[in-house]
């Protein structure tokens, strides 16, 4: 039974590799690379399909009923490796060199209000705690893992997968972009309290309320 379910595994594993290199591919087309009836191929399709990793269009030839034409959809890409740590870290290592660590949290402040200004709408002018929640509801929509609460005098977002993990790993600079991130989306004063880079169970971000700024003297 094993051996069945690893065998039918690089089965699909097969059809998508086919699928990622020439961008789609038929029933009959994927049935002569696997060898297999068309009624086999369309079981592994239905599956690939059913997990959102292939996804099926009518394309009508000159003659006869249409074809369905499979192609891979945005998560199956994902599936495939990508060098995108090792040239983020490249990229601050070469900012640091080249700029210092000053310039380098400068960029990383920038690019965090980058990457929360399409979320803004959704948090501006709400109370504090909906912000949080907010916040927590807009991190697992990238993909994190993360759980929010409110304290004493403190609201706290647990974050238990990093959302750059092997870029973190080789240059903690980056975990400020996501403080910076947080706080941006929250609007209050947010600290790192626990790091999954120290071997602690989760990022924590402590959320409190923004101190007011002083009123200027002589102010009514």
């Amino acid at each position: 039974m094993v051996a069945t379910n690893l065998h039918m595994q690089s089965t699909r594993q097969q059809i998508l590799e086919y699928l990622q290199r020439h961008g789609r591919g038929t029933v009959k087309e994927l049935g002569q690379l696997l060898g297999l009836t068309s009624t086999g191929i369309r079981q592994h399709l239905t599956v690939l399909e059913r997990d959102a990793l292939v996804a099926a269009h009518e394309e009508r030839g000159r003659v006869g009923r249409p074809t369905l034409v499979y192609s891979l959809t945005e998560r199956a890409d994902a599936l495939f490796p990508k060098t995108y740590d090792t040239l983020a870290t490249a990229l601050l290592e070469e900012i640091r060199a080249t700029d210092g660590n000053e310039k380098l949290y400068q960029l990383l402040q920038r690019s965090a209000q980058r990457l929360a200004a399409p979320h803004q709408e959704r948090v501006d002018g709400r109370p504090l705690g909906e912000r949080v929640q907010e916040t927590a509801l807009i991190m697992e929509e990238q993909g994190c893992l993360v759980e929010w609460s409110e304290g004493e005098d403190a609201f706290y977002i647990d974050e238990f997968t990093c959302p750059f993990p092997k870029t973190a790993e080789r240059d903690r600079a980056v975990c400020a972009l996501h403080v910076e991130f947080v706080r941006l989306l929250t609007g209050a004063d947010t600290r790192l309290t626990r790091s999954l880079m120290r071997g602690e169970r989760a990022c924590t971000y402590r959320i409190r309320p923004a101190a007011r700024p002083a009123e200027p003297a002589g102010a009514a």
